[in-house]
C-alpha cells in the first residue's frame, strides 16, 4: 500500500470526479492506447480497472482525512501501464492538492 499526504482537504466525490474526467486523456498522453481505464466511485473507494486487460480492481483508493491510501493489485505492479499509471495519478493528486502539494508517506 501506498499513502499520500494531501496538504488540502479534500471529499471523494471531488477525487472521483478529477480522476474520472482527467485519468484516461492524461495517460494516453503519456502512452497512447486504445484502452479506457474505469473509474468507479463505491462511496468509500474510488476503484480503477481495465477489464480488456485485467482481471479484477488495479488500484483502490480510500480517503482517510488528509491522506490517500492507494492498494494496488498484486497482479498489475511491474507493468509498463501499471507505471505510468502510477504516475499520471500522482500528477493527478498533486494538481488536487493545490500548491500545498502531496508527500508520499509510506510505500510498501
Amino acid at each position: 500500500m501506498k499513502t499520500i499526504t494531501l496538504h488540502k482537504p479534500l471529499k471523494i466525490d471531488a477525487i472521483y470526479n478529477h480522476l474520472s474526467q482527467n485519468l484516461n486523456p492524461l495517460f494516453n498522453k503519456h502512452k497512447p492506447t486504445i484502452f479506457k481505464y474505469n473509474v468507479d466511485n463505491t462511496g468509500n473507494a474510488i476503484e480503477i480497472t481495465l477489464p480488456e486487460l485485467y482481471e479484477g480492481v488495479l488500484y483502490r483508493i480510500e480517503l482517510d482525512n488528509d491522506k490517500l491510501n492507494i492498494t494496488r493489485s498484486e497482479h498489475y505492479v511491474d507493468d509498463v501501464n501499471s507505471l505510468t499509471l502510477e504516475s499520471v495519478m500522482n500528477e493527478l493528486f498533486d494538481d488536487l492538492s493545490g500548491k500545498g502539494g502531496t508527500d508520499l508517506v509510506q510505500e510498501g
